[in-house]
């Protein structure tokens, strides 16, 4: 059966979507999977959580994705002494009015770089969970929309370096993909090693989409085609995960519904107007691998998302 392309694959924005992706990969060499992973991510409408070893490129990547999507964007940093007030904001007494008046923190960004998010309080970590789900904010009974789009695209370290602290699951579902990005092939490794500081060429790298064009991309991504059969084997997995001993609780519906999300944009970017088994492959193990994080160990977590890509796609 002939594949049939996506109707917009002339429209301007898609193309530059592939240049974004072009231009990332000159900073974050030998990792074109990852970087279209993130991407996928982000026309899903879902937060990104990078998490790997200091200095294999997790802000490096992240800084790259929030120049080139021209998204408004801040940075915060987080530490053990970082409160949710720092975050989110605060009101402040305004003489001049006689009354308190919400001073917004720098989460009402567009894009939010969350650098080291693991190394704050849980108390601070949770800051983030009504703005992640509700894209809102609630200070003291007033509820603040957050700007459209908005992502959190948030960085941590392995779990058994000093001065961390777990992401709770409830947090951990927040994000629709974690990603992780390794040491870089050989051959980029010493291209890295011979060419220019990549702060350098982050400061001189071009926003290539901006909020609008973002906002039609993920429109189509929307409406891609998912058929019944395709549901049912997603709902398959699920259905597995809950079943089999040694998943733990297994995976939940809204787990099932990040997936089908982000099969879409998969497919999105390999220009087809439906969704494939092959897609919901693709992106399985960035979506479900941080959700197993109750069925033991890391190489327990990687067993069962290799069972569930064995799973047989139903006639």
């Amino acid at each position: 059966m002939a594949l049939a392309r996506h109707p917009n694959d002339g429209d301007s924005a898609r193309q530059r979507l592939a240049a974004a992706q072009a231009r990332v990969a000159t900073l974050i060499l030998g990792k074109d999977r990852e970087i279209r992973l993130a991407l996928c991510c982000l026309l899903a409408r879902g937060h990104l959580l990078i998490e790997d070893l200091p200095g294999v490129g997790k802000t490096t990547l992240a800084h790259a994705l929030a120049r080139v999507l021209g998204l408004a964007w801040q940075r915060i940093q987080f530490t053990s002494d970082l409160l949710p007030a720092d975050i989110l904001g605060t009101p402040v007494y305004d003489a001049e009015a006689g009354g308190f008046r919400f001073h917004p923190g720098p989460i009402f960004s567009q894009l939010i770089l969350a650098d080291e998010i693991n190394r704050a309080s849980p108390k601070t970590q949770s800051a983030l969970l009504e703005a992640m789900e509700e894209r809102q904010v609630s200070i003291e009974g007033e509820t603040h929309p957050l700007p459209t789009p908005f992502c959190v695209i948030a960085t941590q370290n392995p779990l058994h370096q000093a001065g961390t602290s777990p992401l709770p699951e409830s947090q951990l579902d927040r994000f629709l993909m974690r990603l992780h990005l390794g040491y870089p092939p050989a051959a980029a490794e010493r291209a890295l090693l011979q060419g220019r500081d990549r702060r350098d060429l982050l400061a001189e790298l071009d926003p290539v989409l901006d909020p609008a064009s973002l906002g039609r991309l993920q429109q189509a991504v929307d409406g891609l085609v998912a058929t019944d059969p395709l549901v049912g084997y997603i709902q398959g997995l699920l259905a597995y995960s809950r079943e089999t001993p040694g998943f733990g609780p297994g995976l939940s519906p809204r787990c099932g519904l990040a997936l089908l999300q982000a099969a879409r944009a998969w497919a999105f970017l390999e220009q087809r107007d439906f969704v494939l088994p092959e897609d919901v492959r693709a992106v399985l193990p960035a979506v479900v691998g941080h959700r197993l994080q109750g069925s033991g160990s890391a190489s327990d977590i990687s067993r069962n998302v290799r069972a569930l890509l064995a799973l047989p796609v139903p006639e």
